[in-house]
């Protein structure tokens, strides 16, 4: 089978804290539905990638997307984002509202958001758990259903509301009367007839109005499921296929065309008569069936035979292979209509965030992307083999294809290759995979930490490059001024020359000059970030001047004026988020103290629990993940993001700018 129509399709991605059960939940939603899982839905405990498997319930054809839960692969798990009309987030009966689910929470606020309180069997204080859920969410999170006193099933506060059923918390009643309130404040006239006539409203009369809701934020949906005992699961899948938005429903994603501030935004509408468009949210490298690109289908049908082209490229590829992913397993499927997830492989072209068409109408089109975490923790990696360098890079480019938070670059000071990520288990995953996958041995170090300068002050400069030896000579002058710019404003290049004191031709070659030396530095050999370059004057030679001339001289007054203008390094700082016992807050405050942290702020999400939030220089990070286990025996969340730039002490500096000259000697 495979769904004919937009309107049958709900796509949902299940994001949430590692141990809330995601992937037990989508292994018994896809039993309750007669789908033999066969283990292909998603088999690890601690899933590492997003897993996409789908079902057919009451006629919807339901994609649901397993995202991993470990904080340092939330990029993994908010990539599924644009492909998805709904963000469930899981939590765990037991342990709550956890770090995880805020962020991720956060990060789905374009989308229609829904709460799975999973675990229920395992008990607890159900109105507690809720209060903590509004406190953490928001008011607009109320409960479609209720559990049951014993929690061994679940009473319906929407469809069917059985009144004096008894439940775990609150009353039917009273959950059903908030649901219809919440939602027909977005509709006057529905509004109207509700409380002046008092008529009771059919769930029919409220589908509209509800998906108006959904898509404002004005509602967030609860439901309370047990995976391990089924309570909840076929009432889940009623809420998914008749309450949840089809792609003609939700907030649709935001298609721009052309690139920076010439980017114009355009409709792109779910219409399987237009021109296909797609767009893939995830790649993966199969050693058997190569890579494997999984895309969403905005706008018209893509069949086998299908050609289509990626970006702005001129040569299609032809689809040999339309595949529809159950977990693990594949099968071929002859269409894919607006709205469905579908995947073609060997395709080497493809990459992540790539679009998909099949007319030059959509050329240059791109989504907005998603904000990412940005990756901060680095690795140097050195293969044994220097056969294997090649391939180190080729296996980095590949794994930063299928995790968006993945960063390769190149310390020119060490001459190695650096990966970056999200924390110190995410490199740990990625140094298996490097192992396990392309069978490479590598060595590693840490990197180098990536200081930045500034100046403070404004300068001026004068550069004269002259050299004679023989024939024609070398000759270029240049004056310049520098200024300091507010943090984060990059690198601004003006020209003030009159009179043609640098002749016109000889601009680009004074420009490469000063990008050249604010990318080497001039203080400590760190990159220069943040002012404004000035020509102001100059002199030529009809003769003697030429490029070579200009590009030094640009260099060199660019470095005298940055070191006249009280020059300045700056180093990266992080922010760091513990979620701590509070009998360790302690230890935890004076471990971040002691790496010249400063608390910024304290929280209590939870009974008995601390949430420390944090900035600590970059550079006194090293260990810090393992130091926390060991402090805290285990029991803490951490995460960490990165926050800026910072000057750094006096004899950090002047310890930097002696090493760098060190090496220079």
């Amino acid at each position: 089978m495979t769904p004919s129509s937009v309107h049958d399709i709900r796509n949902v991605t299940l994001l949430g804290q590692t141990g809330s059960g995601k992937t037990a939940l989508v292994k018994a939603l896809l039993a309750a539905a007669g789908v033999e899982d066969g283990g292909g839905a998603s088999a690890n405990a601690h899933s590492l990638a997003s897993t996409l498997a789908h079902l057919e319930w009451a006629g919807h054809w339901i994609n649901l997307l397993d995202t991993p839960g470990l904080p340092d692969l939330a990029g993994r798990a908010l990539a599924t984002l644009e492909a998805v009309e709904t963000a469930a987030i899981v939590v765990s009966a037991m342990a709550g509202v956890e770090n995880s689910a805020r962020r991720m929470m956060a990060a789905a606020g374009s989308k229609c958001r829904m709460v799975i309180v999973n675990k229920i069997d395992a008990g607890g204080d159900f109105n507690a758990l809720m209060e903590a859920i509004s406190a953490a969410f928001g008011r607009e999170c109320l409960p479609l259903n209720l559990p049951s006193p014993d929690a061994s099933s679940v009473a319906d506060c929407f469809f069917a509301p059985t009144a004096g059923a008894a439940t775990a918390f609150s009353s039917v009643d009273a959950a059903h009367e908030a649901i219809v309130d919440q939602v027909i404040e977005l509709d006057e006239d529905l509004m109207a007839r509700y409380l002046e006539q008092g008529e009771a409203l059919e769930p029919e009369q409220l589908h509209a109005p509800f998906e108006a809701a959904l898509r404002d934020g004005h509602l967030i949906p609860v439901c309370f499921v047990s995976a391990q005992t089924g309570a909840g699961v076929r009432e889940l899948l009623d809420i998914l296929g008749k309450l949840m938005p089809d792609p003609t429903e939700g907030n649709p994603p935001q298609f721009l065309k052309g690139e920076d501030a010439a980017a114009v935004a355009v409709d792109v509408i779910p219409d399987a008569g237009r021109h296909a468009l797609a767009h893939v949210f995830q790649i993966s490298n199969d050693p058997y069936r190569g890579k494997i690109a999984l895309f969403r289908v905005h706008q018209g049908t893509i069949a086998p035979g299908s050609s289509l082209f990626i970006g702005d490229g001129r040569k299609p590829f032809k689809v040999a292979h339309l595949l529809r992913l159950q977990g693990q397993n594949t099968t071929e499927t002859k269409l894919a209509v607006p709205g469905d997830l579908c995947a073609v492989s060997r395709i080497d072209e493809l990459h992540h965030d790539a679009v998909l068409h099949d007319s030059h109408d959509e050329d240059f089109f791109h989504l907005h992307p998603p904000a990412y975490p940005q990756p901060v923790y680095g690795l140097a990696l050195i293969a044994r083999k220097a056969a294997d360098e090649q391939r180190l890079g080729e296996a980095l480019s590949r794994i930063a294809d299928e995790d968006p938070c993945i960063e390769v670059g190149y310390d020119t000071r060490s001459r190695h290759t650096v990966v970056r990520g999200l924390g110190e288990h995410h490199l740990k995953i990625v140094l298996e995979e490097l192992a396990t996958r392309w069978n490479l041995e590598l060595d590693t170090a840490a990197p180098a930490i990536p200081y930045r300068e500034t100046i403070t002050a404004t300068a001026e400069s004068r550069y004269r490059h002259k050299k004679q030896s023989g024939g024609a000579g070398q000759f270029g002058e240049v004056a310049l001024r520098v200024e300091p710019l507010a943090r984060g404003a990059g690198i601004q290049f003006d020209d003030e020359v009159k009179g043609g004191a640098i002749p016109v031709q000889f601009m680009p070659a004074v420009e490469k000059g000063v990008r050249q030396a604010v990318t080497d530095g001039a203080l400590a050999g760190y990159p220069i970030h943040d002012l404004r370059v000035v020509i102001t004057d100059g002199k030529h030679h009809p003769v003697d001047s030429n490029e070579i001339s200009f590009v030094t001289a640009g260099r060199h007054a660019l470095i005298d004026a940055v070191l006249a203008a009280r020059p300045q390094i700056l180093e990266p700082i992080v922010e760091v988020q513990v979620r701590v016992a509070d009998g360790y807050f302690g230890n935890v405050s004076a471990e971040l103290s002691g790496r010249r942290g400063r608390v910024t702020a304290t929280d209590s999400p939870a009974s008995g629990w601390t949430l420390i939030t944090a900035s600590v220089p970059m550079a006194d990070m090293n260990g810090f993940e393992a130091r926390l286990k060991a402090l805290c025996a285990g029991e803490s969340e951490f995460a960490i993001a990165a926050s800026g730039y910072e000057p750094v002490t006096g004899d950090v500096q002047a310890r930097l700018v002696n090493e760098h000259a060190n090496q220079a000697q």
